[in-house]
This record gives C-alpha cells, sequence and structure tokens, in this order.
C-alpha cells in the first residue's frame, strides 16, 4: 500500500522577482519565475533520491528504504514529453510499485497529459505554486528550528489519524523518509512551535538554495488538538524570516487547487502565479 494525503504546503513572501523590473512586462517576469521554481522542484526531486533513472521526459526517482512513500517513488517530467506515452513510460518505470505517481510540473504539458493518463486509469490534481506578496512580520507565538526526534511522534500521529487502516510499516516509511530531505538542498530546516508544555503542537519544513536565492516551506501540518491557536502562523512566519535572512528573494508553496488551504494562504498574502499537475493511479 502506498497511500497519499493532502498535504498542507506553504512556501514564500515576496522576492525581487516578483516586482517587474523596469520595462520588463510582468508576464514576463512571472514565466521566468517559474522556471526557477520548477527547476527547483526538479533539482530537489532527484537529489534526494537514492537513486533515479531518466525517462522521456524527466526522471524517475527511487527510494527503496521508503517504498510506502510515493513522492520518493515517482516519476517527475520537466520538460515537454509525448503524452501518449507516459502511460507505458510509467508503467516500465514503477511497475515493480503498487502505485504510480506522476508529477507534471509545467501546467500546459500536464494539460496536454492529463487526457492519456485519465484514459489509462489515473486520477488528477491541480497543484497551485503561490508566493507572498506582504510583509513577514512578527507572529504572537514563538516558532523556531527543532530536531527531527521532536516532531517524530506528532507527525507519526498525525499520520495515524490520516491514514487509520495503514499498518507500523507505511506509518514509520513516512515519518522516517524525512531524514533524507537533506539531500534535496542546499539547506534543511524543520520548524516547530512549541506549546506550554514542550509539545511541539505545528511543525514545518524549510528548504533554502542560497545559490539561487530560492526558498520552499513544505508540509505546514498543526496536530489536529491544537487547531485555531496560532500555531500554523507562529511556523510560517517564523520559516519567513528564515528564508528572508538568508537572503533567498523566490520564495514559495505549492497547495492543492481543490483543498481550503490555498484559502488560508490567500489570506496570509500568497497568491496564484502557477500550476503545475500530479497523477495517482493504486
Amino acid at each position: 500500500m502506498s497511500p497519499r494525503v493532502r498535504r498542507i504546503t506553504v512556501s514564500g513572501y515576496k522576492g525581487q522577482t516578483h516586482v517587474p523590473a523596469e520595462g520588463v512586462p510582468e508576464e514576463r517576469v512571472t514565466a521566468r519565475t517559474l522556471r526557477r521554481i520548477n527547476a527547483f522542484l526538479s533539482a530537489f526531486a532527484r537529489n534526494q533520491a537514492a537513486h533515479s533513472v531518466d525517462v522521456p521526459g524527466g526522471f524517475a526517482v527511487y527510494d527503496d528504504a521508503f517504498a510506502h512513500s510515493r513522492a520518493n517513488n515517482q516519476i517527475v517530467i520537466d520538460t515537454v514529453v509525448d503524452a501518449g506515452v507516459l502511460p507505458a513510460v510509467a508503467e516500465e518505470a514503477l511497475g515493480h510499485l503498487p502505485h504510480r505517481m506522476i508529477s507534471v510540473l509545467d501546467d500546459e504539458v500536464g494539460t496536454a497529459c492529463a487526457e492519456a493518463l485519465l484514459r489509462s486509469g489515473y486520477t488528477h490534481s491541480t497543484l497551485l505554486v503561490m508566493q507572498h506578496d506582504g510583509p513577514v512580520t512578527r507572529h504572537g507565538r514563538d516558532a523556531g528550528k527543532v530536531s527531527l526526534d521532536a516532531i517524530r511522534a506528532p507527525l507519526a500521529e498525525q499520520w495515524r489519524n490520516f491514514l487509520p487502516d495503514v499498518d507500523d510499516e507505511v506509518i514509520r516509511h513516512l515519518v522516517d523518509r524525512r531524514e533524507v530531505r537533506h539531500r534535496g538542498a542546499d539547506v534543511v530546516h524543520f520548524i516547530g512551535a512549541h506549546t506550554e508544555g514542550g509539545e511541539v503542537a505545528s511543525w514545518a519544513d524549510l528548504y533554502l538554495d542560497r545559490a539561487t536565492g530560492m526558498a520552499q516551506i513544505e508540509d505546514l501540518v498543526t496536530s489536529e488538538v491544537h487547531l485555531g491557536r496560532g500555531y500554523a502562523d507562529a511556523v510560517l512566519n517564523a520559516a519567513l524570516r528564515l528564508a528572508v535572512d538568508a537572503d533567498c528573494g523566490t520564495r514559495f508553496l505549492i497547495a492543492d487547487a481543490a483543498d481550503w488551504p490555498r484559502h488560508w494562504y490567500e489570506r496570509r498574502g500568497f497568491s496564484v502565479v502557477g500550476r503545475s499537475h500530479c497523477f495517482e493511479r493504486g
């Protein structure tokens, strides 16, 4: 079994690339920013993988240590591909797994691939690339960098709430896969906000690449018992401040177009600048 659950992902604060240079149309700046974001996402997926194999239009990533994690065992399409051959490419690359997952980073390419993949039994999710357009402000609650060990227990509990029917091995893979995220980017931090009793109530990943000025905040989650108390805002703002301090001028998030968190992000100053696509089966 290779479960999927909708992720609450976030990143971003207004960077220099969001404001057009004199004489440069904003549409061109947005397109250039999206290319840089997609390059970052592509590099992160390949770098994080235990190994990868090139396929038409992109590459397949694998990590046998986390076989139940779809994100660690999938195909990433990061250039033009013949949509008609993509189902067969997925069968060849992922045929040893009980699931199929294909991430298509370019909106136009993903839209073109949808018909063939839907005919082959895939489900289709549209993901939004969002940038933050507001200032990075202080928040009433404190949050900061934490160790992976500090979030293992609440993370495992959250996954059990999301996926009550899976066994302990699946939960372990979904928790422990964070161990290899440090391979994906120049700097990887885990950010957490604590209760007064010391429990981590909300957490997220922060990926930084100083060389390219990119920052992504990923998997922002709050324990159900601590919802509505400002912990997620504290984690978000702490991550944004760290990104600003690292001189990362492009700060972005990925959100499910059909899920409620996108509106939560919009209320905090995020706006849609692009789309990507995810196709899954099994």
